[in-house]
């Protein structure tokens, strides 16, 4: 290393051979290079964040092999298997949980527990597998939203009085599942119904179902 003075690269005052900022003008020398590179870090990392929050985790259609399949019916892992919508018999999967809407029916009702008039009950069963490392709380009124023919729908306990027993309620452990029933009132002439999962640990994202009479 040379002990010879050097020039301030802004005056060109001399310098200490060792000094870092001139004397002379008060700026300090070198070290921009550094920086830069401590700012397209940061910049970097940031920016993979974000793109890993905003990633588009959907719910992909799951194969009774447990493959994934995408749209066009096709085995994939990628971005190209996501689906909005499943129907009855479909398993969908998203961040490790899967929903089966296993079968539906209709009915008037029984004993007391019978639908207004011009109305019928639909029922439709679920079963969730909790394949994550967490408990999975599930509940009938805050867990499912359902629409029919568009319309908005409201959990019906009188549907629900056949089923009483397994009802889509409780917390499934990591590795279990949960099986049970949940029910509307919905127009006789009703044509389809659709119905809505979402814990609240998803927040926005959710699985779609959809009944078609």
């Amino acid at each position: 290393m040379t002990n010879e003075p050097k020039k301030c690269k802004y005056c060109q005052a001399e310098m200490p051979p060792n000094a870092n900022i001139c004397l002379h003008c008060g700026k300090r020398q070198g070290g921009a290079l550094k920086y830069i590179l401590i700012a397209l870090a940061v910049f970097v990392v940031i920016g993979v964040v974000v793109a890993g929050f905003g990633k588009d985790d959907g719910p992909k259609k799951v194969n009774s092999d447990n493959s994934v399949e995408d749209n066009a019916g096709n085995d994939a892992t990628t971005e190209e298997s996501k689906k909005d919508t499943f129907t009855v018999g479909e398993t969908a999967e998203m961040q490790n949980v899967q929903v089966t809407l296993s079968n539906y029916e209709e009915s008037e009702g029984s004993g007391f527990y019978k639908p207004s008039e011009g109305k019928v009950f639909v029922l439709a069963e679920f079963e969730i597998a909790n394949n994550s490392d967490k408990d999975l709380a599930i509940s009938s009124l805050l867990s499912f939203k359902g629409y029919a023919d568009d319309y908005s729908l409201n959990y019906s306990v009188a549907a629900m009085i056949d089923k009483a027993d397994s009802t889509l309620d409780g917390s499934v452990a990591a590795g279990k599942k949960m099986k049970g029933w949940i029910g509307y009132e919905v127009d006789a002439d009703w044509g389809k119904v659709e119905i809505e999962f979402s814990p609240e640990v998803w927040k926005s994202k959710k699985f779609k179902f959809l009944i078609e009479k």
